[in-house]
């Protein structure tokens, strides 16, 4: 069955100058074009721009979109099945933030009594699931089941006073490490200040602090591209190497 590009867009919910836009750029061509010129797509078509609007639903570019589609080993059932896993995930956040913003309602009513704790629970849960997903399996297998249950735990019960001071060391942690950037010198208070503030920040979460457990952190950061990118985009410059280089130095001290 053919679909004429009104129909495509009444379907798909974006506008036909989205389409002929798409068609501009290859990365959703219409399947050919009828004697009187207009656009004809098909379910092959229809089924790209599904992938199309997932993809975009989940914040990727255009580019990144048409690179992924276009790659001779993409495999639609796998997408879709990352998709859904990545959709469950977020419904997971959702529900968990709807739950804590339902107590704070019921709090400030005056309907129940709110501890501290739940205050941020839902947070702190959102935080290592996501360091959990992220990268779970190489900080298990580098540091072990036992300690990393163990600093997920000291995490947890954290008060809500200790949960806020970890947040203003990490916000000061990028301030330093933005001015760090600027001189790349090593031989400064801000350098120094980095490795302080970084090991003060993992104090908050390690249950058991070592030099050397800290220096094989960093150099984990910058082995694994997925840490570096937490770090350099957050800071939106090249970081995560000063903080080795800091964490390197002055850990020895």
């Amino acid at each position: 069955m053919k679909y004429a590009i009104k129909q495509v867009a009444d379907m798909s919910g974006i506008s036909t100058r989205t389409l002929r836009y798409y068609d501009q750029i290859d990365l959703l061509k219409p399947a050919e074009h009828s004697d009187a010129g207009y656009r004809l797509y098909e379910d092959k078509e229809l089924n790209r721009l599904q992938q199309i609007l997932l993809y975009r639903s989940l914040g990727m570019k255009l580019e990144q979109i048409q690179s992924v589609l276009d790659n001779p080993a993409f495999h639609t059932l796998t997408a879709l099945e990352e998709h859904q896993q990545k959709l469950e995930d977020e419904k997971e956040k959702i529900n968990r933030l709807l739950a804590t913003v339902k107590k704070t309602i019921q709090h400030t009513k005056g309907e129940i009594t709110m501890t501290a704790e739940e205050k941020f629970e839902g947070f702190k849960k959102e935080r290592l699931e996501e360091n959990e997903r992220l990268y779970g399996e190489e900080i298990r297998e580098k540091y072990g089941e036992e300690t990393i249950e163990k600093s997920n735990k000291k995490f947890m019960n954290l008060s809500e006073t200790d949960f806020q001071e970890m947040q203003r060391i990490e916000d000061e942690l990028f301030r330093k490490l933005e001015q760090l950037a600027e001189t790349k010198d090593l031989d400064t208070p801000e350098a120094k200040e980095v490795y302080e503030l970084h090991k003060e920040w993992l104090l908050y979460s390690w249950p058991n602090y070592s030099v050397e457990a800290h220096k094989g952190l960093v150099q984990m950061y910058m082995a694994d591209e997925r840490f570096a990118k937490y770090y350099n985009n957050r800071a939106k410059k090249e970081v995560v190497s000063l903080l080795h280089d800091a964490v390197v130095k002055y850990a020895a001290d």
